[in-house]
Protein backbone atom coordinates (compact mmCIF):
# COMPACT_ATOMS: atom_id res chain seq x y z
CA UNK A 1 0.00 0.00 0.00
CA UNK A 2 2.78 2.22 0.95
CA UNK A 3 4.20 1.36 -2.37
CA UNK A 4 1.50 2.02 -4.71
CA UNK A 5 0.87 5.56 -2.44
CA UNK A 6 4.80 6.51 -3.07
CA UNK A 7 4.49 5.85 -6.97
CA UNK A 8 0.99 7.85 -7.25
CA UNK A 9 2.83 10.76 -5.49
CA UNK A 10 5.59 10.26 -7.85
CA UNK A 11 3.34 10.38 -11.25
CA UNK A 12 1.23 12.80 -10.24
CA UNK A 13 3.83 16.04 -8.58
CA UNK A 14 4.02 18.71 -10.50
CA UNK A 15 7.55 20.49 -10.28
CA UNK A 16 6.70 22.39 -7.03
CA UNK A 17 3.28 23.50 -8.38
CA UNK A 18 -0.03 22.71 -7.21
CA UNK A 19 -1.93 23.17 -10.40
CA UNK A 20 -1.23 20.79 -13.19
CA UNK A 21 0.33 22.87 -16.09
CA UNK A 22 0.17 22.43 -20.01
CA UNK A 23 3.57 21.47 -20.09
CA UNK A 24 3.36 18.61 -17.65
CA UNK A 25 0.91 16.61 -20.03
CA UNK A 26 3.08 17.37 -22.51
CA UNK A 27 5.70 15.37 -20.85
CA UNK A 28 3.76 12.93 -19.53
CA UNK A 29 2.65 12.69 -23.23
CA UNK A 30 5.98 12.67 -24.66
CA UNK A 31 7.60 9.75 -22.64
CA UNK A 32 4.35 7.89 -22.70
CA UNK A 33 4.68 7.87 -26.55
CA UNK A 34 8.56 7.13 -25.94
CA UNK A 35 8.05 4.11 -23.62
CA UNK A 36 5.25 2.82 -25.88
CA UNK A 37 7.77 3.42 -28.91
CA UNK A 38 10.60 1.34 -27.24
CA UNK A 39 8.62 -1.69 -25.44
CA UNK A 40 6.11 -1.89 -28.15
CA UNK A 41 8.13 -3.86 -30.50
CA UNK A 42 9.28 -6.19 -27.59
CA UNK A 43 5.99 -6.65 -26.41
CA UNK A 44 5.21 -7.68 -29.81
CA UNK A 45 8.12 -10.11 -29.91
CA UNK A 46 6.95 -11.76 -27.04
CA UNK A 47 3.25 -12.42 -27.96
CA UNK A 48 4.01 -13.54 -31.44
CA UNK A 49 6.33 -16.10 -30.00
CA UNK A 50 3.39 -17.75 -28.69
CA UNK A 51 1.56 -18.07 -31.97
CA UNK A 52 0.85 -20.88 -34.62
CA UNK A 53 2.38 -20.58 -37.59
CA UNK A 54 -1.25 -19.53 -39.03
CA UNK A 55 -1.87 -17.49 -36.41
CA UNK A 56 1.49 -15.47 -37.65
CA UNK A 57 0.51 -15.45 -41.49
CA UNK A 58 -2.92 -13.91 -40.67
CA UNK A 59 -3.69 -10.98 -42.64
CA UNK A 60 -4.98 -8.48 -40.68
CA UNK A 61 -2.71 -9.06 -37.82
CA UNK A 62 -3.54 -9.74 -34.23
CA UNK A 63 -1.64 -8.59 -31.36
CA UNK A 64 -2.60 -11.43 -28.95
CA UNK A 65 -2.40 -15.09 -29.51
CA UNK A 66 -5.68 -16.18 -30.64
CA UNK A 67 -5.71 -19.49 -32.09
CA UNK A 68 -9.13 -20.98 -34.06
CA UNK A 69 -10.84 -23.56 -32.43
CA UNK A 70 -11.14 -27.21 -33.90
CA UNK A 71 -13.81 -29.53 -33.39
CA UNK A 72 -13.60 -33.32 -32.94
CA UNK A 73 -15.89 -34.54 -35.84
CA UNK A 74 -17.35 -38.42 -36.14
CA UNK A 75 -15.86 -39.64 -39.06
CA UNK A 76 -12.61 -37.51 -39.55
CA UNK A 77 -9.52 -38.58 -37.57
CA UNK A 78 -8.74 -34.98 -37.37
CA UNK A 79 -10.36 -31.94 -35.91
CA UNK A 80 -11.92 -29.99 -38.18
CA UNK A 81 -11.59 -26.12 -37.61
CA UNK A 82 -14.32 -24.46 -36.29
CA UNK A 83 -16.48 -21.15 -38.31
CA UNK A 84 -19.40 -18.95 -37.61
CA UNK A 85 -21.18 -18.99 -40.92
CA UNK A 86 -23.64 -16.40 -41.46
CA UNK A 87 -26.93 -17.72 -43.56
CA UNK A 88 -29.20 -16.34 -46.50
CA UNK A 89 -31.62 -15.36 -43.71
CA UNK A 90 -29.24 -13.46 -41.60
CA UNK A 91 -29.18 -16.03 -39.12
CA UNK A 92 -25.55 -17.66 -37.76
CA UNK A 93 -24.28 -21.19 -36.69
CA UNK A 94 -20.96 -22.33 -35.73
CA UNK A 95 -19.81 -25.10 -38.51
CA UNK A 96 -16.59 -27.39 -39.40
CA UNK A 97 -14.77 -26.82 -42.63
CA UNK A 98 -14.83 -30.01 -44.54
CA UNK A 99 -12.72 -28.53 -47.15
CA UNK A 100 -11.98 -25.29 -49.10
CA UNK A 101 -12.26 -24.85 -52.87
CA UNK A 102 -11.51 -21.51 -54.01
CA UNK A 103 -13.81 -19.28 -52.54
CA UNK A 104 -16.28 -21.74 -51.69
CA UNK A 105 -16.30 -24.00 -48.66
CA UNK A 106 -17.99 -27.06 -47.41
CA UNK A 107 -19.56 -26.90 -44.11
CA UNK A 108 -21.16 -29.16 -41.96
CA UNK A 109 -22.91 -29.00 -38.61
CA UNK A 110 -20.64 -31.18 -35.83
CA UNK A 111 -23.69 -32.92 -34.62
CA UNK A 112 -24.60 -33.84 -38.52
CA UNK A 113 -21.50 -33.82 -39.94
CA UNK A 114 -23.19 -35.95 -43.54
CA UNK A 115 -25.46 -32.85 -43.95
CA UNK A 116 -22.83 -30.35 -46.09
CA UNK A 117 -23.41 -27.44 -47.59
CA UNK A 118 -21.12 -24.68 -49.93
CA UNK A 119 -20.56 -21.33 -48.09
CA UNK A 120 -18.48 -18.48 -49.53
CA UNK A 121 -15.85 -17.98 -47.62
CA UNK A 122 -17.09 -14.16 -46.57
CA UNK A 123 -19.94 -15.32 -45.26
CA UNK A 124 -17.73 -17.28 -42.38
CA UNK A 125 -15.57 -16.13 -39.73
CA UNK A 126 -13.61 -18.30 -37.91
CA UNK A 127 -13.81 -18.89 -34.00
CA UNK A 128 -10.74 -17.76 -32.07
CA UNK A 129 -9.63 -18.44 -28.76
CA UNK A 130 -6.85 -16.96 -26.68
CA UNK A 131 -3.99 -19.68 -26.88
CA UNK A 132 -0.46 -20.04 -26.38
CA UNK A 133 1.63 -22.08 -27.82
CA UNK A 134 3.90 -23.37 -25.46
CA UNK A 135 5.09 -25.85 -27.91
CA UNK A 136 6.97 -23.26 -29.82
CA UNK A 137 9.39 -23.49 -26.95
CA UNK A 138 9.14 -26.95 -25.78
CA UNK A 139 9.32 -28.16 -29.22
CA UNK A 140 12.88 -26.40 -30.46
CA UNK A 141 14.01 -27.42 -26.76
CA UNK A 142 13.62 -30.83 -27.30
CA UNK A 143 15.24 -31.21 -30.66
CA UNK A 144 17.36 -28.16 -30.77
CA UNK A 145 21.01 -28.27 -29.38
CA UNK A 146 19.66 -24.99 -27.36
CA UNK A 147 22.00 -25.79 -23.64
CA UNK A 148 25.34 -25.89 -26.03
CA UNK A 149 24.78 -23.28 -27.92
CA UNK A 150 23.69 -21.36 -25.00
CA UNK A 151 27.05 -22.38 -23.03
CA UNK A 152 29.30 -21.11 -26.61
CA UNK A 153 27.66 -17.92 -25.88
CA UNK A 154 28.50 -17.34 -22.68
CA UNK A 155 31.94 -18.70 -23.16
CA UNK A 156 32.03 -16.16 -25.28
CA UNK A 157 30.49 -13.41 -24.04
CA UNK A 158 32.01 -13.67 -20.77
CA UNK A 159 35.82 -14.17 -21.75
CA UNK A 160 35.74 -11.59 -24.20
CA UNK A 161 33.92 -8.75 -21.87
CA UNK A 162 36.67 -9.77 -19.48
CA UNK A 163 39.36 -9.06 -21.76
CA UNK A 164 37.73 -6.54 -23.31
CA UNK A 165 37.71 -4.54 -19.84
CA UNK A 166 41.06 -5.68 -18.68
CA UNK A 167 42.97 -4.14 -22.56
CA UNK A 168 40.68 -1.27 -23.23
CA UNK A 169 41.46 -0.21 -19.31
CA UNK A 170 45.30 -0.68 -19.88
CA UNK A 171 44.94 1.54 -22.76
CA UNK A 172 42.84 4.02 -21.33
CA UNK A 173 45.11 4.39 -18.47
CA UNK A 174 48.21 4.81 -20.22
CA UNK A 175 46.55 7.48 -22.37
CA UNK A 176 45.15 9.48 -19.68
CA UNK A 177 47.70 8.94 -17.03
CA UNK A 178 51.30 9.24 -18.51
CA UNK A 179 52.64 12.13 -20.54
CA UNK A 180 54.79 10.54 -23.80
CA UNK A 181 55.55 12.09 -26.73
CA UNK A 182 52.83 11.07 -29.49
CA UNK A 183 50.10 10.33 -27.15
CA UNK A 184 47.29 12.51 -28.77
CA UNK A 185 48.45 11.12 -32.32
CA UNK A 186 47.69 7.45 -30.95
CA UNK A 187 44.47 8.45 -29.60
CA UNK A 188 43.51 9.76 -32.84
CA UNK A 189 44.82 6.71 -34.63
CA UNK A 190 43.01 4.67 -32.54
CA UNK A 191 39.09 6.89 -32.79
CA UNK A 192 39.40 6.98 -36.36
CA UNK A 193 39.23 3.17 -36.67
CA UNK A 194 35.71 3.65 -35.80
CA UNK A 195 35.57 4.89 -39.17
CA UNK A 196 36.55 1.46 -41.50
CA UNK A 197 33.44 -0.89 -42.19
CA UNK A 198 33.83 -3.82 -40.78
CA UNK A 199 33.45 -5.65 -44.18
CA UNK A 200 37.05 -4.09 -45.05
CA UNK A 201 38.78 -5.89 -42.51
CA UNK A 202 36.44 -9.25 -42.57
CA UNK A 203 38.97 -11.00 -45.13
CA UNK A 204 42.17 -9.84 -43.35
CA UNK A 205 41.37 -10.85 -40.05
CA UNK A 206 40.34 -14.06 -41.33
CA UNK A 207 43.67 -14.78 -42.86
CA UNK A 208 45.21 -13.80 -39.33
CA UNK A 209 42.58 -16.54 -37.63
CA UNK A 210 43.48 -18.95 -40.10
CA UNK A 211 46.90 -18.89 -39.98
CA UNK A 212 47.32 -19.11 -35.90
CA UNK A 213 44.80 -22.01 -35.71
CA UNK A 214 41.82 -20.95 -34.53
CA UNK A 215 39.16 -21.13 -37.01
CA UNK A 216 36.28 -23.70 -35.58
CA UNK A 217 37.70 -22.31 -31.95
CA UNK A 218 35.64 -19.95 -29.69
CA UNK A 219 39.30 -18.20 -29.20
CA UNK A 220 38.69 -17.05 -32.93
CA UNK A 221 35.37 -15.76 -31.65
CA UNK A 222 36.58 -13.70 -28.63
CA UNK A 223 40.36 -12.61 -29.57
CA UNK A 224 39.32 -10.46 -32.45
CA UNK A 225 37.09 -7.97 -31.18
CA UNK A 226 39.03 -7.75 -27.90
CA UNK A 227 40.27 -4.25 -28.23
CA UNK A 228 37.98 -1.62 -29.28
CA UNK A 229 38.36 1.93 -30.01
CA UNK A 230 34.93 3.28 -28.13
CA UNK A 231 35.70 1.35 -24.91
CA UNK A 232 39.40 3.32 -24.78
CA UNK A 233 37.68 6.53 -25.43
CA UNK A 234 35.11 5.54 -23.06
CA UNK A 235 37.17 4.60 -20.36
CA UNK A 236 39.96 7.31 -21.11
CA UNK A 237 37.15 10.30 -21.13
CA UNK A 238 36.61 8.89 -17.43
CA UNK A 239 39.65 8.61 -16.25
CA UNK A 240 41.16 12.25 -16.94
CA UNK A 241 38.27 12.90 -14.01
CA UNK A 242 40.72 10.82 -11.59
CA UNK A 243 43.18 13.53 -9.83
CA UNK A 244 46.70 13.20 -10.48
CA UNK A 245 47.30 14.13 -7.11
CA UNK A 246 45.97 10.86 -5.78
CA UNK A 247 48.01 8.96 -8.25
CA UNK A 248 51.17 10.62 -7.36
CA UNK A 249 50.69 10.45 -3.73
CA UNK A 250 50.27 6.57 -4.43
CA UNK A 251 53.77 7.02 -6.34
CA UNK A 252 55.30 8.66 -3.56
CA UNK A 253 54.18 5.72 -1.05
CA UNK A 254 55.87 3.13 -3.17
CA UNK A 255 53.15 2.03 -5.10
CA UNK A 256 53.95 0.69 -9.17
CA UNK A 257 52.07 1.36 -11.47
CA UNK A 258 50.49 -2.01 -11.59
CA UNK A 259 49.35 -1.63 -8.38
CA UNK A 260 47.93 1.88 -8.80
CA UNK A 261 46.12 0.77 -11.58
CA UNK A 262 44.49 -2.19 -10.17
CA UNK A 263 43.91 -0.95 -7.09
CA UNK A 264 43.03 2.88 -7.32
CA UNK A 265 42.34 3.40 -11.39
CA UNK A 266 40.23 0.43 -11.59
CA UNK A 267 37.47 0.58 -8.51
CA UNK A 268 37.19 4.31 -9.32
CA UNK A 269 36.50 4.08 -13.09
CA UNK A 270 33.70 0.78 -11.60
CA UNK A 271 30.76 3.04 -13.37
CA UNK A 272 32.26 3.46 -16.74
CA UNK A 273 33.90 -0.48 -17.06
CA UNK A 274 30.17 -1.14 -15.67
CA UNK A 275 29.05 0.80 -18.98
CA UNK A 276 31.40 -1.01 -21.37
CA UNK A 277 30.57 -4.45 -20.10
CA UNK A 278 27.31 -3.69 -21.12
CA UNK A 279 27.89 -2.71 -24.11
CA UNK A 280 30.49 -5.62 -24.70
CA UNK A 281 27.69 -8.12 -23.49
CA UNK A 282 25.32 -6.87 -25.99
CA UNK A 283 27.97 -6.70 -29.10
CA UNK A 284 29.22 -10.00 -28.46
CA UNK A 285 25.66 -11.87 -27.55
CA UNK A 286 24.32 -10.61 -30.63
CA UNK A 287 27.03 -10.95 -32.55
CA UNK A 288 26.22 -13.00 -35.78
CA UNK A 289 28.50 -12.41 -38.46
CA UNK A 290 31.89 -12.99 -37.06
CA UNK A 291 30.91 -16.71 -35.63
CA UNK A 292 29.19 -17.51 -39.03
CA UNK A 293 32.19 -16.95 -40.98
CA UNK A 294 34.70 -18.48 -37.71
CA UNK A 295 32.54 -21.52 -36.87
CA UNK A 296 31.45 -24.19 -39.47
CA UNK A 297 30.83 -26.97 -36.48
CA UNK A 298 27.49 -27.08 -34.99
CA UNK A 299 29.01 -27.73 -31.48
CA UNK A 300 30.56 -24.66 -31.57
CA UNK A 301 27.92 -22.77 -32.62
CA UNK A 302 26.48 -19.44 -30.44
CA UNK A 303 23.20 -18.89 -30.38
CA UNK A 304 22.73 -16.68 -32.97
CA UNK A 305 23.97 -18.59 -35.54
CA UNK A 306 22.52 -21.84 -34.19
CA UNK A 307 19.06 -19.87 -34.75
CA UNK A 308 19.78 -19.84 -38.33
CA UNK A 309 19.37 -23.76 -38.29
CA UNK A 310 15.60 -22.53 -38.67
CA UNK A 311 15.60 -20.85 -41.71
CA UNK A 312 15.59 -23.51 -44.66
CA UNK A 313 15.72 -22.71 -48.44
CA UNK A 314 12.27 -22.40 -49.38
CA UNK A 315 10.12 -22.52 -45.57
CA UNK A 316 11.75 -20.09 -42.51
CA UNK A 317 10.09 -21.84 -39.25
CA UNK A 318 9.40 -17.94 -37.75
CA UNK A 319 6.84 -19.36 -34.70
CA UNK A 320 10.37 -21.43 -33.62
CA UNK A 321 12.71 -18.74 -34.41
CA UNK A 322 10.73 -16.20 -32.68
CA UNK A 323 10.65 -17.95 -29.11
CA UNK A 324 14.35 -18.78 -29.22
CA UNK A 325 14.72 -15.61 -29.97
CA UNK A 326 12.85 -14.78 -26.57
CA UNK A 327 14.98 -16.89 -25.04
CA UNK A 328 18.17 -15.29 -26.49
CA UNK A 329 17.13 -12.02 -24.96
CA UNK A 330 17.02 -12.98 -21.27
CA UNK A 331 20.52 -13.18 -20.48
CA UNK A 332 21.41 -10.15 -21.52
CA UNK A 333 17.98 -8.59 -19.93
CA UNK A 334 19.22 -9.76 -16.71
CA UNK A 335 22.54 -8.43 -17.41
CA UNK A 336 21.32 -5.11 -18.22
CA UNK A 337 18.70 -4.82 -15.23
CA UNK A 338 21.56 -5.00 -12.63
CA UNK A 339 24.32 -3.02 -14.33
CA UNK A 340 21.35 -0.41 -15.33
CA UNK A 341 22.12 1.59 -12.39
CA UNK A 342 25.32 2.90 -13.88
CA UNK A 343 24.74 3.66 -17.33
CA UNK A 344 23.87 7.16 -16.38
CA UNK A 345 26.30 7.79 -14.04
CA UNK A 346 29.13 6.33 -16.44
CA UNK A 347 28.22 8.45 -19.43
CA UNK A 348 27.59 11.58 -17.89
CA UNK A 349 30.84 11.34 -15.86
CA UNK A 350 33.32 9.99 -19.09
CA UNK A 351 33.19 14.08 -20.74
CA UNK A 352 33.66 15.69 -17.14
CA UNK A 353 37.20 17.31 -16.55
Amino acid sequence: MLFSTNVGEFLTRTRGRRRWDVTDVIAYLYLAFGTLLMFLPVLWLVLSSFKTPAALVKFPPSILPYNQEMAAVEGYDEPLPLFTVTREDGSTAQMVQIRRVGIEAQMADPANPADVISVNINDREPVEKLSLAWENYTEPLARFNFLTYLRNSVIVTVAATIITLLINSMAAFALSKFEFRGRDVILVIIISTLMIPISVVLVPVFLVITSVGWVNSLWGVIIPGAATPTGVFLLRQYMLTLPDELLASARIDGASEWRIYWQIVLPLAAPALAVLAIFSVMWRWNDFLWPLIVLSRSELFTLQVGLNAFQGELNVQWHYVLAMTVLTLLPITIVFAFLQRFITTGIATTGMK
